[in-house]
């Protein structure tokens, strides 16, 4: 295989991944006037089902024309050597492989996201604020945009160094090492996320004595679940959506809910989702995709040693000079489609889980509140409630309400 016929390849599969995301999106914009099923009947009433309808509209048109304008911006800068100039002006300011990378990725990552600014800033302020879902302050917006950059810089930055210098060292046996690396890395922020990271963005307080907090006690207290954390972190600061997570391990694990969520929720709904979320931690789900993500990182690290060391990776992308930080653009695309195949086996199971912690939830405590939370949370939320067979299969890692409901009522 020559590099003109690998570079054809990479265009086929960017196109390709842009077709086949296309047809989905029509697919599912297409549901978007259907009846709402019965039993969701009272999720709705016609004025606010009207409201959702345009909600997920103007989503869906924005989301085409913003999707298409980064699909036209990454074609041209393949095809007009836009890998190639960075390349070289990365190279202009050192000859260190490892600091020629970081400068590479650190404009590629800061020019794109500079450019995708002020399509995410109409997407907060203009369309969110439209529909009474925006709640954050334009200081808020661009200091989270700068805690996300001295993020990538750090964390980011830090963990491709090393898998570099592990690659100069060790050669094709760097991805061991660099598996080893990944996989500290995850056990080390599902264990400590909340406490390190979430405290850069939101403000989280102990869950404050009081019926809500007694009554997640004695669930907590009947089912054997030890729960000495119970935070309750400032969602609203920046929308009025709401959410509930479940984080770490053993002493470390603590239960997180939005403040929103306590204010559209009554107690017995809140311990009703907590429960949900109780069941992922009983039923072991939160080790199993801890465990296969860090399986499929070293499956995926292995193929990627194998080709790693080709220069007909970087010279399909049209830079003269081979290097690691090249040749791992050119492998991301082409291995797209295995990763496709294993997100959708990991959608499958996620799904799968959801099915469980919810009959874990009717087992342990109750359906009917879980049953009206989730219809409460997609009523605030403007949620699709009838979406696409083909969409939901492909990107929901959740059942639709509709399958969640049947499953309770069962």
């Amino acid at each position: 295989m020559n590099a003109q016929l690998l570079f054809y390849i990479i265009i086929g599969l960017l196109v390709l991944d842009f077709i086949v995301d296309g047809i989905l999106d029509s697919l599912n914009a297409k549901k978007y006037d259907d009846p709402i099923p019965a039993e969701l009947s009272d999720v709705y009433d016609e004025a606010e089902y009207i409201k959702s309808q345009e909600y997920k509209k103007t989503r869906h048109k924005f989301s085409s024309i913003t999707g298409s304008i980064s699909f036209i911006a990454t074609l041209c800068f393949f095809i007009f050597g836009g890998f190639e100039f960075v390349d070289q002006l990365a190279r202009s300011i050192s000859d260190n492989e490892i600091i020629i990378a970081l400068i590479f990725f650190g404009i590629i990552m800061l020019v794109s996201d500079i450019l995708s600014t002020p399509f995410s800033y109409y997407s907060t302020f203009v369309i969110e604020e439209k529909f009474g879902f925006n709640k954050s302050t334009k200081k808020t917006f661009f200091l989270d945009k700068l805690k996300g950059w001295l993020m990538g810089a750090i964390i980011g930055g830090g963990i491709l160094a090393l898998i570099i210098w592990f690659y100069q060292f060790t050669g094709s046996n760097f991805w061991l090492y660099a598996w080893a690396l990944v996989a500290v890395f995850s056990l080390f922020m599902n264990m400590f996320y909340s406490k390190l990271i979430v405290p850069l963005f939101n403000k989280q307080t102990p869950l404050e004595e009081g019926e809500l907090k007694q009554a997640i006690t004695a669930y907590a207290t009947k089912v054997g679940f030890k729960l000495d954390a119970i935070y309750v972190i400032d969602g609203s600061k920046r929308s009025t959506k709401a959410n509930a997570y479940f984080s770490g391990f053993g002493a470390t694990k603590r239960i997180t809910l939005f403040d929103t969520l306590i204010n559209d929720l009554t107690t017995e709904e809140i311990v009703a989702v907590l429960a949900h979320e109780v069941g992922h931690y009983k039923k072991n789900h939160i080790i199993f995709n801890l465990i296969t993500s860090i399986l499929l990182t070293g499956f995926t690290l292995y193929i990627l040693s194998l080709f790693i060391n080709e220069p007909i990776l970087s010279e399909a992308m049209g830079v003269s000079t081979p290097s690691f930080h090249i040749g791992l653009i050119a492998f991301g695309i082409l291995y797209s489609p295995i990763s496709e195949i294993t997100g959708l086996i990991m959608n499958i199971f996620s799904r799968k889980f959801e099915y469980q912690a919810d009959n874990y939830a009717k087992e342990t405590y109750a359906a009917a509140p879980l049953i009206t939370s989730l219809k409460k949370l997609s009523k605030n939320s403007l949620s699709n409630l009838t979406p696409h067979k083909a969409y939901v299969f492909v990107h929901y890692s959740h059942p639709t309400l509709l399958q969640r409901f049947k499953n309770l009522m069962a």
